[in-house]
């Protein structure tokens, strides 16, 4: 299962982890781990090379991504926020292959 964990302060987002492997079909083949791993990428590179927020970003090829903005988280909530919205919305269509959670810090 893919778990995709959204860290928030109060309702500000200030990043995400994504662990795991979705198991929906072999890999390279896998449409489920596909999507996830795309968007969190994208998002990833956006805050960090297209907005240049200042942020720690790592991935491993264990099916890990974390992507913790250290500055002001505000300038990516609606980026961030959309990216939730898909994560829950995937988490609702495989929810035996994705769970999507936020936490507080």
């Amino acid at each position: 299962m893919i778990t995709v964990t959204f860290c928030s302060r109060g309702e500000t987002l200030a990043g995400f982890t994504v662990a795991g492997h979705s198991g929906y079909a072999a890999a390279g083949s896998d449409i489920v781990c596909a999507s996830v791993s795309s968007c969190a990428l994208m998002v990833a590179n956006t805050v960090t090379d297209v907005m240049r927020l200042k942020a720690h970003a790592e991935a491993d090829d264990s099916g890990f991504l974390r992507l913790e903005i250290l500055g002001s988280p505000e300038p990516a909530q609606d980026l961030l926020r959309g990216f939730r919205l898909h994560m829950t919305e995937l988490a609702k269509d495989y929810p035996q292959y994705v769970l999507c959670k936020t936490i507080q810090l």
